[in-house]
């Protein structure tokens, strides 16, 4: 069942709340983490951590528990909720303060754990492959926000997936604000060509994924040779396959962008090999 936390007290889907004047709400002024679970198991809890605390150093918001103590939170909430598949979001706000934008004047960051469950898209379109098209909006810039932080600020994203949803696809793919190829709505993306894993590198402007990371270890360890180089849109065309990592998303090909074919025109082999040993290792009983 939908289990919350927030702020040391649990609550349903019909009484959670929060203020009005908690600046997470108001400005997007926070921090989150997408998390999966398998099976029973948390995957890769301590990276999405460690990612949420970084994040969090970012925009100088200190978290009012230690690691282990979120750590024990969440796997806490998780077993409540007694699903053993479900999606976790936990959110860092700045606190309840007042309708100025002055972080001084919120004494408390929020913390919230929600567990429940996601899904993207129907089960056919990770074997047919998702119809994509790039957005007329970029990135934000990296410089007057590190992609690295995973903010509660995801309106350039919104606006390029209404882009989408305007032009009736089913994605949308993001340039940086040179032109480079950097990541879709709310995932990472890789590109293949000869047996070859190409992907943005961190530095250039995208969020570093906990489901990317692991799947380019995956790569590695099956024979993929792995590059992480700038990409353009032609890069994308002309590769074999290409498809999207995300916590929320998994592993899913791209079959068209922008009215082109990508390869066979569905997901191909190399995607499919590594969505399926993605679920092996996320289904892993160690």
């Amino acid at each position: 069942m939908t289990t919350i936390w927030i702020d040391g007290k649990y609550y349903d889907r019909n009484t959670a709340v929060v203020s009005v004047f908690d600046h997470g709400l108001l400005y997007g002024d926070g921090v989150f983490e997408g998390i999966r679970a398998y099976s029973g198991r948390l995957f890769r809890l301590d990276a999405h951590l460690d990612r949420l605390y970084g994040s969090a150093k970012g925009i100088c918001l200190d978290i009012p528990m230690t690691k282990p103590e979120l750590h024990a939170l969440v796997t806490e909430a998780y077993a409540k909720s007694q699903m053993r598949d479900a999606y976790i979001r936990l959110v860092v706000t700045r606190g309840v303060g007042d309708l100025g934008l002055d972080p001084r004047k919120c004494p408390k960051p929020s913390i919230i754990c929600i567990v429940d469950t996601i899904r993207l898209w129907p089960a056919d379109r990770y074997e047919q492959g998702l119809v994509c098209l790039t957005a007329a909006t970029p990135i934000s810039h990296k410089e007057s926000l590190s992609p690295r932080i995973k903010s509660l600020n995801y309106l350039a994203h919104i606006l390029a997936k209404i882009e989408g949803i305007a032009a009736s696809v089913d994605e949308v793919i993001m340039l940086d604000s040179a032109g480079y190829v950097a990541e879709a709505s709310g995932m990472n993306l890789m590109a293949v060509s000869n047996h070859t894993l190409r992907t943005p590198p961190p530095y250039s402007g995208i969020l570093r994924g906990v489901t990317r990371d692991a799947v380019l270890e995956i790569g590695r360890d099956a024979g993929y040779a792995v590059e992480q180089l700038p990409l353009n849109r032609y890069d994308l065309y002309t590769a074999d396959e290409v498809f999207l990592t995300g916590t929320a998303a998994e592993v899913v090909g791209v079959s068209r962008l922008d009215g082109r074919a990508i390869g066979c025109g569905r997901a191909g082999p190399v995607t499919k090999d590594l969505a399926a040993r993605f679920r092996a290792l996320a289904n892993r009983h160690d």
